[in-house]
């Protein structure tokens, strides 16, 4: 009798150790951590492209193409606290300042990060972001000139049109380069 037990154990044992392990089911965040997206990632180099493309037309004094890329109640703002509201604000202004103030403007060494963000978190929107910095010499009517370091950050909306600016730069020298006022 304990030999047949014995075997009947030790065959138990055997079948129970040779049965193929059923997956455990997984929980709901384990489901669902390889489908959510990262809170950042990089985006489409197009819009690389388009901020390039945009500070050659600037250079230019190609207003038209220039002004092609905002969308309709785009907002530019400065780190001044200065503001413009809406693409016709922003074309006037620029138009004004490319033809009556600046007489040639360039930018080199420029960099250039498109993001995708998936989360707001600490900044106002989420979606695709162009961030870029680069060097800017301007000559303003009247002789004077100023080389700077500018930063900008570039939003895009569902169209791929830009409805929001934030440039960072200095008006110091800006304003020292200036022609006086009439």
């Amino acid at each position: 009798m304990k030999k047949l037990f014995l075997f009947v154990l030790c065959a138990s044992l055997f079948v129970a150790c040779k049965k193929e392990a059923t997956p455990k089911p997984m929980s709901a965040s384990e489901t669902t951590s390889e489908t959510i997206p990262p809170p950042t990632e990089f985006a489409d180099s197009k819009y690389s492209d388009i901020g390039k493309k945009m500070l050659e037309d600037l250079s230019k004094n190609n207003m038209d193409a220039w002004t092609d890329s905002f969308a309709e109640d785009a907002k530019y703002y400065w780190n001044s606290g200065d503001s413009l509201i809406g693409k016709p604000a922003i074309d006037k202004y620029w138009r004004d300042r490319r033809g009556n103030v600046i007489e040639t403007i360039t930018f080199e060494k420029e960099i250039w990060l498109p993001l995708k963000v998936n989360e707001k978190g600490n900044i106002p929107m989420d979606g695709i972001w162009l961030l870029s910095w680069y060097k800017t010499t301007a000559k303003y009517k009247g002789g004077k000139s100023m080389t700077q370091w500018i930063h900008s950050t570039y939003h895009f909306n569902s169209d791929g049109k830009i409805d929001m600016v934030n440039q960072y730069l200095d008006r110091v020298p800006i304003i020292a380069a200036m022609p006086p006022k009439k």
